[in-house]
């Protein structure tokens, strides 16, 4: 038996967050009394599966071919599939990414499986395994027991901290590759990589963040903020507040309905602190807040508060920072 982990891949880079949940993995494998195990798919898995053992997996089952190099959901969950079968798997765990929580999805319905979707948590009691997620806006905190012999999850990124590369080797285990490209039905016809030059959210050690505070000038309230945000080499972020009112796209929201983060740094401006946006950000190393509303809820979690109007903050905090790092 053992907790399998799937390592998603993009153009043949692993997504970082899986390392996070394997070592998430280890941890409940130890618990169990059972070991953690990796699944890599793609074109090349040498490198991945490399780095899989260093991050704890005991064994890891990979699956290399060329009609692999794309993800594509017919013959990738065939391969989980088999790799449960094969592992004797007591869980299923993925990133909770889009592909993560397709496959997981998939997985859950062939074998019959109990399925936490988008979960934030996962521990042991009483010898087995509970997840948590948060539902109706972040509001309740829901806690999911499972009745089936297979636990399926996909894990919200940043859930977990990130591990040092320790563990050493382990089993390597070669899937059957059966099917052939004549034999899938999904066919990627096209693949083009949006180039924005942004810093993801999810992987920055810096973000800086706008709220409801930039109401009387958005354009310029985001501009100062992205200027902040330029300066340090961060990430920029916004509250749904901000997201909801069409200030900026969804794609820059922390929150709940957002992205999950845990940067080194985070620096919010204008944001209140609704519980929302701290069940996204709540678990970074430092926050700094500011905001005018000496009130305002996210100074009770911020390690540094600047009470002031953000219009003029922003700025010189921007102004302060280039000279510093010149």
């Amino acid at each position: 038996m053992s907790i399998l982990v799937w390592i998603e891949q993009s153009d043949g880079l692993v997504i970082s967050n899986c390392w996070e949940l394997l070592a998430k993995a280890k941890e409940l494998a130890v618990e169990l009394e059972t070991t953690a195990a990796a699944l890599v798919i793609g074109d090349e898995v040498d490198e991945a599966a490399r780095q899989a053992f260093t991050y704890g997996a005991d064994t890891v089952y990979a699956a290399a071919d060329a009609t692999l190099s794309r993800f594509r959901l017919q013959p990738y969950a065939a391969l989980a599939e088999q790799a449960v079968e094969r592992a004797a798997a007591r869980a299923f765990l993925t990133n909770a990414s889009i592909r993560g929580g397709t496959l997981a999805a998939t997985v859950a319905c062939r074998q019959q499986a109990g399925i936490a979707a988008n979960a934030s948590d996962l521990w042991v009691e009483a010898g087995e395994l509970v997840a948590a997620r948060t539902i109706y806006s972040g509001n309740i905190r829901a806690e999911l027991r499972f009745e089936n012999r297979l636990v399926v999850a996909s894990i919200r990124p940043r859930s977990f901290p990130m591990p040092e590369p320790v563990g050493g080797p382990g089993v390597m285990v070669t899937l059957d590759v059966a099917l052939d490209e004549a034999q899938i039905r999904e066919k990627v016809t096209d693949f083009r990589a949006a180039d924005s030059g942004e810093i993801g959210l999810t992987d920055a050690h810096i973000i800086v963040s706008g709220g409801r505070g930039v109401a009387d000038d958005p354009a310029k309230g985001f501009k100062l903020v992205g200027e902040l945000a330029e300066t340090l080499g961060a990430a920029l972020g916004a509250s749904r507040a901000a997201v909801d009112a069409g200030y900026i796209p969804y794609k820059h929201q922390v929150g709940q309905t957002g992205k999950t983060v845990r940067p080194d740094l985070y620096i919010a401006c204008g944001i209140s602190g609704a519980i929302q946006h701290l069940a996204g950000m709540g678990n970074s190393k430092i926050i700094v807040a500011v905001n005018k509303d000496s009130g305002a809820p996210i100074f009770e979690r911020a390690k540094y508060g600047i009470v002031h109007d953000l219009f003029e903050a922003v700025p010189a905090l921007t102004a302060e920072f280039r000279k510093r790092l010149a």
